[in-house]
């Protein structure tokens, strides 16, 4: 009996023992799998079951945990250790990250980090409290640290470790079942989504469906084999099937008001954070934009018009205008492709004789612009360093004085002239309330809702002034004038304020999707041409449709001029897209009808139209990765 009792606490002792040593183990198989599937769960709105979120999840962990194993026990805790800590910094910053741009971080985005220095206010005021317990085990594990050191080392170190032999087997097994389970799930989503795992013009779609792990992991496979595909050779049938598509793409068989803007001046304001939720709109009986509802009713007004930028923001819908090219998938153009040639519209302008010239008020290497506007074709540009900062409001110099000084230089450009502006005092967060001037927002005071109202209230009589002197100074008479907005101005996490504002319930996916438009407004001399044009487009549309009214070359673009297409459409970046009858959302993989807000199923014409967006998204792609234009230019000029 003495001898059986004390078998089987030696056995205790060499079960816990056991246990101890793989402690590190267990807690990153229990924990890491936990987090990223609650992490998972709140990406996909709860719209996907723990059983399909968990496999692989599980699968990515074991193929990390295999890597650990290779490695002596105390290098193995500490690599563990780095690998959770790791996996939960990049929880929180895609946590954040998506918050505003419903998107999610990717290499090239953070290469571009530096450019978020700037705007450090926008991300700390994303933050919450609660995103700090993705770190919860992180520090529960530094705290009981000393204890288990104390109390429980030596048990661990009378452990014989394994020979590297033993655990390069157990890695083998481990990899091996890790890898072949991953594989599986990577091909019952590319089958599902075919293009999207090379494309990945759906990166919150990936994510959700394979993990936070498997998205970042593939992200860097891509990131490397695209860098490597800019010096691979793209065949002469590819470059001719491409080159067709641009051209099929960009003609029309239409050619209203083809050439009236002929040698008339260019003016083109893109706003900061306009969107057109706010037109029209009054609070307290107060407009929220006098100015440009005045001026809407004066021009051509585009009222179903979106903003398609990626993660570069201001400078994507910069790039997407003056291009008719989508954006990167990821990071910005500006930076990835500055050195690439483009048929641009600065370019064609100054072709045909106009002075073109940019005007902001911000660093004039922010967004990569003092390189990237020489590579699009203007003449000048007129950074930070052109102004007398005699008034800052949020991140610079006010519109006002920005407004005012570019006016003044924008008279002694050449005639006919390009200039285009981009306006600064409505950047979110909108936070310089005390000198955005009085504005009552009633309810929505103290609210991010609010600060934008008084923000783009502020812009708005900006914008009424400059609007009101170029008229005054007679430069209206000959000169086509556009304002548009370049992205969304309040993020998702802010629909509840949004939905009270306008009256409806707080929107579902659908529902937020149709609210990312901004306001296109086109002023032609003597007032010609206004109304209202309910075309659905987007900003990729906007060069094609200049280029039809001054009588520019049409090819090499993927939007359609808006005064002439038949029917609209707008593809965004994410490979969701509408027709204005139908709307796909990628991230959902589901169809909608727009006017009853139903899902409707897949059939072929459906099938064909989400396959034509996926051919555009990644033909764009291709122009840019292997600098396909300068070949085209080549060609056309020979």
């Amino acid at each position: 009996m003495k001898k059986y009792t004390n078998n089987f606490f030696v056995n205790i002792d060499i079960n816990l023992n056991t246990l101890l040593t793989n402690i590190d183990i267990i807690i990153f198989f229990l924990l890491v799998p936990l987090k990223v599937l609650i992490y998972s769960k709140n990406l996909s709105n709860n719209s996907l079951s723990y059983t399909t979120l968990l496999p692989p999840i599980l699968a990515s962990v074991i193929i990390l945990l295999s890597i650990a194993i290779l490695l002596p026990r105390k290098r193995r805790s500490k690599t563990l250790f780095f690998f959770n800590l790791f996996i939960s910094i990049l929880i929180l910053s895609d946590t954040n990250y998506y918050r505003y741009f419903k998107d999610l971080l990717s290499v090239l985005v953070i290469k571009n980090c530096t450019q978020l220095g700037a705007v450090k206010s926008s991300v700390d005021s994303l933050i919450k409290t609660s995103d700090f317990l993705y770190f919860s085990d992180i520090f529960l594990i530094i705290i009981l640290n000393p204890f288990y050191s104390r109390f429980f080392k030596r048990k661990v170190k009378e452990q014989k470790p394994l020979k590297l032999a033993h655990r390069f087997s157990i890695f083998c097994v481990m990899f091996i079942l890790g890898g072949f389970a991953n594989g599986k799930y990577f091909y019952e989503l590319s089958k599902d989504q075919p293009k999207l795992l090379s494309t990945m013009y759906n990166k919150v779609y990936i994510a959700k469906n394979l993990g936070i792990i498997n998205y970042h992991g593939l992200d860097m496979f891509n990131f490397i084999s695209t860098d490597i595909s800019k010096y691979t050779y793209v065949s002469k049938n590819k470059q001719k099937e491409i080159k067709n598509f641009l051209q099929s793409d960009a003609y029309t068989t239409n050619t209203n008001l083809k050439g009236t803007a002929k040698g008339k001046n260019l003016i083109v304001i893109q706003v900061e954070a306009l969107q057109q939720f706010v037109l029209n709109k009054s609070i307290n009986n107060v407009e929220i934009t006098p100015n440009l509802n005045r001026w809407i009713k004066r021009s051509a007004y585009f009222d179903n018009y979106f903003y398609q930028v990626s993660s570069g923001g201001t400078s994507d819908a910069e790039f997407v205008t003056h291009n008719s090219l989508y954006p990167a998938p990821s990071g910005a153009a500006y930076f990835i492709y500055a050195d690439n040639t483009y048929s641009a519209l600065p370019k064609a302008l100054a072709d045909n004789g106009y002075d073109t010239a940019a005007f902001h008020g911000y660093k004039e290497t922010f967004w990569n612009r003092n390189i990237m506007y020489k590579t699009l074709g203007f003449n000048n540009f007129y950074g930070e360093k052109s102004y007398a900062i005699n008034e800052s409001i949020g991140l610079g110099i006010s519109d006002k004085e920005f407004l005012n000084q570019a006016l003044d230089k924008m008279k002694k450009l050449d005639n006919p002239f390009f200039s285009y502006l981009i306006t600064l005092s409505s950047h979110y967060p909108f936070d310089d309330v005390n000198n955005y001037g009085s504005f009552p927002v009633g309810e929505f005071e103290k609210t991010l809702l609010g600060n934008y109202f008084k923000a783009i209230h502020y812009t708005d009589a900006q914008l009424g002034m400059f609007l009101d002197k170029l008229e005054q100074d007679g430069l209206l008479d000959n000169s086509i004038v556009v304002i548009y907005g370049d992205h969304s101005a309040i993020p998702k996490n802010e629909s509840a304020d949004l939905a009270k504002f306008l009256n409806i319930k707080d929107p579902d996916d659908l529902g937020w999707a149709m609210l990312q438009k901004v306001p296109m407004i086109m002023h032609f001399p003597g007032d010609n041409n206004k109304g209202t044009i309910d075309t659905f487009g987007g900003e990729i549309d906007m060069y094609p449709t200049l280029a039809n009214l001054f009588d520019l070359p049409e090819s090499n673009m993927l939007g359609k001029d808006l005064f002439n297409v038949k029917n609209g459409s707008v593809i965004f970046r994410n490979g969701s897209f509408t027709d204005g009858n139908i709307f796909y959302l990628s991230q959902n993989n589901a169809y909608f009808d727009i006017k009853s807000g139903t899902q409707i199923k897949e059939n072929e014409e459906l099938k064909a139209k989400k396959q034509n967006a996926v051919t555009s998204l990644e033909y764009s792609d291709e122009i840019l990765k292997h600098d396909l234009l300068k070949k085209y230019l080549n060609t056309e000029s020979n």
